[in-house]
């Protein structure tokens, strides 16, 4: 038996882009034993995941964590996330380890000098080279995401308008600069005359009632009303998803959806884009912006007060090209 730690903490996205890597070392690797940790809001991912054998999560002394990691006699550590308390457990815990680069510094010129060196290569890709050492193969098969069957959503028994075609719309993303605006993505629905599911946590739980009071097509507003699992559903199911760059973008590839992505504050370049989706996805950003990317994260508020990365994009070529799923 071969056993690895997988460690990844946070977050949603990048927690679903480490699962081709799960996959391979599972399915690729002979006699493979795969444990993942991760932090305990985002074990609830990975629990349904065929391919992880046990999960470990980060408790509230880092210590007790390495403790229990250190009796289960690893052979190898994958650290995919690489910081300072990943550094403890590879120090602590004396296997060979492998850990995935960030390429901080890149970014870091892309971000600050608009000097763009980053590798014309995908995150998933990237995590995948980490462990080239043990031979696992690209297999083609794209993301996981494992829906538990008490989580799985009969669309039309929450919405009759659902039973067709319908559109899945993502409200939330970490930082106000990555999110869509209220007034657009109001115009955006309400033109594309498509029934709209609105997906999202607590912290845009006061944009969706705003959002709700203004819609002109059937809807239904999710956000901060079911879990992750069950908006996963509904994105299962729908036929395109809108969404800023976010976790759920992520979720959606999984599922081979056609993601219509709007990109605000940061970029594609930096390798975190719809890893293949559906054939018909799409990005929609405003390039030749001198001062984007702004961030490799993102901000409360646009540092220069116009938000031009998403209040110019083109309305018009969103709602054609959701209208051509119809």
């Amino acid at each position: 038996m071969v056993k690895f730690l997988i460690v990844r903490f946070s977050s949603i996205g990048d927690i679903v882009l480490t699962t081709p890597v799960v996959r391979g070392l599972k399915q690729q690797v002979e006699d493979a034993e795969v444990h993942y940790l991760t932090k305990p809001q985002f074990a609830g991912l990975l629990k349904n995941n065929p391919n992880i054998d046990k999960i470990h999560v980060l408790a509230d002394k880092l210590n007790d964590t390495i403790e229990e990691l250190a009796s289960e006699e690893f052979d190898y550590i994958i650290d995919l996330h690489h910081n300072i308390r990943t550094s403890r457990i590879k120090r602590k815990i004396p296997v060979v380890s492998f850990s995935f680069d960030k390429l901080n510094f890149k970014k870091w010129l892309l971000v600050n000098m608009n000097i763009n060196k980053m590798p014309d290569i995908h995150i998933v890709d990237r995590y995948r080279d980490t462990v080239s050492l043990f031979d696992v193969e690209d297999d083609g098969k794209g993301l996981d995401y494992f829906i538990p069957d008490e989580d799985e959503i009969v669309p039309e028994e929450k919405h009759a308008a659902f039973k067709g075609k319908y559109m899945v719309v993502v409200l939330g993303a970490n930082h106000a600069t990555k999110q869509i605006p209220k007034d657009k993505l109001v115009s955006i629905i309400n033109n594309t005359g498509m029934p709209v599911c609105l997906v999202g946590g607590k912290d845009v739980q006061k944009t969706a009632s705003e959002i709700e009071d203004s819609l002109k097509v059937p809807y239904l507003n999710t956000v901060a009303k079911i879990n992750l699992n069950q908006s996963a559903s509904f994105i299962k199911q729908c036929v395109v998803v809108l969404t800023p760059d976010t976790g759920m973008m992520h979720v959606a590839a999984a599922f081979k959806k056609n993601i219509i992505s709007l990109w605000g504050n940061t970029v594609p370049d930096f390798g975190m884009y719809t890893y293949r989706a559906g054939e018909q996805s799409q990005i929609f950003e405003v390039n030749n912006l001198r001062c984007r990317p702004c961030s490799k994260i993102g901000f409360k508020r646009c540092p220069k007060g116009h938000f031009r990365c998403m209040n110019n994009i083109d309305n018009k070529s969103i709602i054609e090209k959701i209208q051509s799923f119809i």
